[in-house]
């Protein structure tokens, strides 16, 4: 891969297909396990009319049953194909590779450990290898230091010419237990070596309620080259407020690849969406941009209508579609979470 000026690109850039993976694992939405293939199926029907899907099933017995959800719900199309893979989980975003272009397509593969908080995570560290051969490629390996690199793609937002964005709380918290003893540098390194990046801009924090940690598909993402979508949180009292307000005031002093300032947008959040009394990861910035589609998620929430203008004017030239997703915020992840593109 070295020989080649790798670039991750960003993600409204042509895709081939998006990748997802069936929903299975129960003890994941506890109680709420039921709506969940419904959320998939909508999502599925809006990607099919735009790119292919490559969708993931356990097994033949999970092909039939999807193949059957999706017919009853008009998204099964010649645009969906299926891969039986077994997953413990279905956040391909995470557990999968990292797709970069060069002369050609490329893929990185990641170590995955499962946010280092479940047992379970061996057949989602095979997924990223499986996913990159299937595109027709061999996935090379992120390493350094003498070991493999923790990531995952939710914590990391590229806006293709070499700029980056994560968070502290994400990759350099000791606690997170990612890659011991690195650092600023050792990250940077390996961004410029795999994903083509020039300049990393550091946020410090995450949403409350976020399991992985401070991951960015959260609440900054690129939409455009030199434009970013930050949440806020107005509520002084609420515990988003001052980490967001640091984010945005880092992110107004930040400079892009080529010590351009950005031009920073803010998204706002929903109310509180809980379950069971556990606060759950509800935001708008876990969107997902498709070919002339962008997919966010909603909670049936007076800012949803917000969200949604604020992005529709950012993406002029695609569908904004609102997915409800109050149900499956409770598995800890949403639209951008369960996504994950294959350039073209």
């Amino acid at each position: 891969m070295a020989a080649a000026p790798w670039r991750m690109p960003a993600e409204w850039e042509p895709h081939a297909a998006t990748w997802l993976a069936w929903p299975h694992n129960r003890r994941d939405w506890p109680g709420k396990f039921v709506p969940i293939p419904l959320v998939y199926a909508e999502i599925i029907r809006n990607l099919g009319r735009h790119e292919r899907v490559e969708l993931i099933v356990d097994d033949t017995a999970a092909e039939a049953r999807a193949r059957r959800l999706l017919e009853r719900t008009g998204a099964l199309s010649g645009n969906v194909r299926f891969h039986r893979w077994p997953t413990d989980r279905i956040w391909v975003r995470d557990s999968g590779c990292c797709f970069v272009k060069g002369e050609g397509l490329g893929a990185v593969k990641w170590r995955f450990n499962a946010w280092a908080k479940y047992p379970d995570w061996q057949r989602d560290e095979e997924i990223g290898r499986l996913m990159a051969r299937a595109a027709g490629v061999e996935p090379v390996e992120a390493v350094h230091g003498g070991g493999r690199v923790v990531l995952e793609g939710g914590s990391i937002d590229v806006n293709g010419l070499g700029t980056l964005i994560t968070t502290e709380e994400c990759l350099l918290s000791p606690v997170q237990q990612r890659n011991p003893g690195f650092g600023r540098a050792d990250y940077e390194r390996v961004f410029a070596e795999r994903l083509g990046v020039s300049r990393v801009i550091w946020l410090e924090r995450g949403i409350a309620g976020d399991d992985t940690h401070g991951h960015v598909d959260d609440i900054t993402r690129f939409v455009a080259a030199g434009t970013v979508v930050t949440a806020v949180e107005p509520d002084p009292g609420h515990p988003n407020h001052a980490p967001l307000q640091e984010n945005l005031r880092r992110l107004r002093a930040a400079r892009d690849q080529d010590g351009a300032p950005l031009r920073v947008v803010e998204l706002p959040m929903p109310g509180p969406v809980a379950f069971d009394g556990v606060g759950l990861p509800a935001s708008y910035g876990n969107f997902y941009i498709a070919n002339g589609l962008v997919l966010v998620p909603v909670f049936n929430d007076r800012n949803d209508r917000l969200a949604l203008n604020i992005l529709a004017e950012l993406f002029p030239d695609r569908e904004v579609v609102g997915i409800y997703a109050g149900d499956l915020v409770l598995g800890f992840g949403a639209l951008h979470c369960l996504t994950q593109q294959q350039p073209l």
